[in-house]
């Protein structure tokens, strides 16, 4: 195999570059090219020298780099494999891909090249869930964590924005029908998971060509609280204040400005169109 290592050595804290040794050895009887990044723009241009080549392009790093190279493959058509190596790796979580990086390397070579959905926001591709609500006050503090918590930033991100929240108006058009909402969050995935294995959207596939919405009314503090750690499980959607429905188009506004955070990054503003893709993408994952 020709296979291109893109690699953000930053992620979970300089995780990524301290596994960048190890995962070289495990793919090191391969025609490989291990290429570190400097920013989302750099891994852009990486995956198009790499796809020129006619290689595999292997992300490494969370699902910040994972879900910038898969639109970058999937724009030119092109194959990718990935490796675990930042704080949340929901993506690998939610397909089955190990969590340990030399264990996924096995996948890389021995797995099977799968279509999978992409999802977009304002054109933008993610591979996971785009929120707003909530969950972007979740991610706006978790980016400017200097606490070396691992993946208990997100628990303690989301402990930390409940004592501060106040409700919001949203209002969504789920392909075509018009819904408005007061209360925590409105969230449209592409894969079931964010934050570090909370199951948000217990039922949702990359394969179906669907996004699930999932959206949170207004309850108490304590309520919420309460209900905050089912999401590691996926129970909470049985709460009274959780909807949940799939669409292929979904519109976002709301009443103050939120930046929409798909899969650990700020990738659009609101108002926000999200679409998907169906079997975008090419990606190698478990037989």
């Amino acid at each position: 195999m020709r296979l291109q290592l893109v690699v953000n050595p930053a992620a979970g804290g300089g995780r990524g570059a301290k596994r960048i040794p190890a995962v070289t050895r495990a793919l090191a009887a391969h025609d490989l090219v291990v290429t570190p990044t400097t920013s989302l723009e750099h891994a852009d241009q990486l995956v198009a020298e790499a796809l020129a080549q006619d290689r595999v392009v292997v992300a490494m790093g969370g699902d910040g780099i994972v879900g910038r190279v898969a639109g970058a493959v999937a724009a030119e058509g092109g194959t990718m494999g990935v490796i675990p190596g930042g704080r949340g790796n929901d993506f690998c979580r939610s397909v089955g891909i190990p969590m340990d990086p030399i264990a996924a390397c096995a996948v890389v070579l021995n797995g099977t090249a799968r279509a999978v959905d992409l999802g977009y926001a304002n054109g933008r591709a993610f591979i996971g869930i785009a929120s707003i609500g909530f969950d972007s006050d979740v991610q706006e503090r978790v980016l400017t964590s200097r606490v070396p918590l691992g993946q208990l930033t997100y628990l303690v991100g989301s402990l930390t924005t409940v004592l501060q929240w106040k409700p919001a108006h949203f209002s969504y058009t789920a392909d075509g029908v018009q819904h408005d909402l007061e209360g925590w969050s409105v969230a449209v995935a592409n894969t079931g998971m964010y934050g570090g294995g909370m199951r948000l959207a217990p039922d949702a596939s990359v394969t179906d060509g669907l996004l699930d919405v999932v959206t949170s009314s207004t309850t108490s503090r304590g309520t919420f609280l309460k209900a905050l750690p089912k999401v590691f499980k996926g129970t909470h959607v049985q709460e009274p204040s959780v909807t949940t429905s799939t669409a292929r188009k979904v519109v976002l506004t709301s009443d103050r400005p939120f930046r929409v955070f798909a899969d650990g990054d700020p990738i659009a503003t609101l108002p926000c169109t999200i679409t998907v893709k169906p079997g975008a993408l090419q990606v190698i994952l478990p037989r």
